[in-house]
């Protein structure tokens, strides 16, 4: 059954319908000519107004066919007057070869409406008693036989045509419904494509903005502080004390540029393997305060996921600048293995420790943003520390974890 009930497409291609309706259109008209041709009483005025008229409504109705192809109703009723117009009309035209092609026509449409189903052979059935009531009024019962006999074979043609050519409309329609849907799901993934986009910006924006923090912020922070004391200790002639500040910002101005200047290195270098880049970072470290720091790796086959592992090179970057700026350790170590489908980085120190609950509020941002980037991986952050004992931190993480 036909699925649109308009003659041109969502893509503006023509209807295939057309081309059956204009071919009614046609066989009809050459239906209506020969007949005026032939037959001399259907020129008088009256019969030929008639004739016309009869015509042009039966031709108008194939073309509203498109309207009302979806309403059952009107669809019974449609079949109903075509079959009288086209009686009527042959029964005007007094011809046994058009009279069979016009009613070959309805059969082949009614089936092309309906589909191959008991409605379409109904109208066929019906199509074929409006036939021969038109054959037996035109020749009499003696030639009913005979030529119904050869009409048989051009039915079974007819239909057969139909059936194709309505199959061929329907996988047309089936094909242009799924190119536009294609079209839909390609908008859809270009939207998607856009907002993961944004997402990664966003993400990278806050990656950028962790590492500013992580040495510019920190480092200024501190200085802003120390010039404050200087001005302070000058305004009370306290000469001596501001000069030592002044030696202790410039030392925090130079560890500030040097951290500055390795958070850059880290944004452009390329990405190495993660034992690499450790072993790189623990190098920087002991090359910058002489402290020895002992490296142990054990992570086998296991290869982490990219996410997963920039979170744990920046994490062993903050511990390790915040052992620089404030553990005053001999001696350092860092260990990373893998067990049970989880990473363990422990970075461990010999200095003066801390209390970890008075480091919780503001001003500590860089265990903040250690605890922050733990939970950007599902993974968690232990911090062990006490005054005078030294400081463990302590970040598990499982392998296959990748936001």
């Amino acid at each position: 059954m036909y699925t649109n009930s308009t003659p041109e497409t969502d893509h503006g291609e023509r209807d295939p319908r057309l081309l059956m309706w204009s071919f009614v259109t046609l066989a009809v008209a050459s239906i209506y000519f020969i007949t005026l041709i032939n037959t001399h009483p259907i020129r008088q005025p009256l019969p030929f107004i008639l004739f016309t008229g009869l015509t042009i409504l039966h031709i108008l109705l194939h073309w509203q066919l498109g309207r009302i192809i979806h309403q059952p109703r009107k669809i019974i009723w449609y079949l109903l007057i075509q079959g009288v117009l086209a009686f009527l009309i042959l029964l005007m035209a007094d011809n046994q070869l058009m009279t069979t092609a016009l009613f070959m026509i309805l059969i082949g449409e009614s089936i092309g409406v309906l589909g191959l189903n008991r409605w379409s052979l109904l109208a066929a059935a019906y199509f074929g008693l409006l036939l021969t009531a038109n054959l037996v009024i035109l020749s009499g019962w003696d030639s009913v036989g005979s030529f119904l006999l050869g009409a048989l074979p051009i039915t079974a043609v007819v239909i057969l045509s139909v059936t194709l050519y309505m199959r061929q409309i329907t996988a047309r329609q089936q094909a242009q419904s799924l190119s536009a849907e294609m079209e839909t799901t390609n908008r859809q993934l270009a939207e998607y494509a856009a907002q993961v986009e944004e997402l990664t910006l966003i993400a990278e924006r806050q990656r950028i903005a962790r590492e500013l923090h992580d040495t510019l912020s920190q480092g200024l922070t501190g200085l802003v502080l120390q010039l404050e004391a200087i001005k302070a200790h000058l305004e009370a002639g306290r000469d001596e004390r501001a000069l030592a500040i002044i030696t202790q910002s410039l030392a925090r101005a130079r560890g500030t540029l040097s951290d500055s200047r390795a958070a850059i290195d880290d944004l452009r270098a390329i990405p190495a393997s993660l034992p690499e880049a450790m072993r790189a970072k623990v190098e920087r470290f002991t090359q910058a305060t002489g402290i020895p720091c002992e490296l142990s790796l054990s992570l086998g086959d296991t290869v982490p996921p990219k996410n997963t592992e920039d979170h744990l090179l920046r994490i062993l970057n903050e511990a390790l600048a915040n052992i620089t700026r404030h553990a005053q350790a001999n001696q350092v170590w860092v260990r990373l293995e893998e067990e049970n489908n989880h990473l363990e980085l422990e970075i461990r120190d010999d200095g003066q420790g801390f209390d970890p609950a008075s480091a919780t509020g503001g001003g500590h941002y860089g265990l903040l943003g250690m605890r922050e980037r733990a939970r950007l991986v599902g993974g968690t952050l232990t911090v062990d520390s006490r005054s005078g004992g030294g400081t463990c931190i302590s970040f598990i993480v499982p392998v296959n974890q990748e936001i």
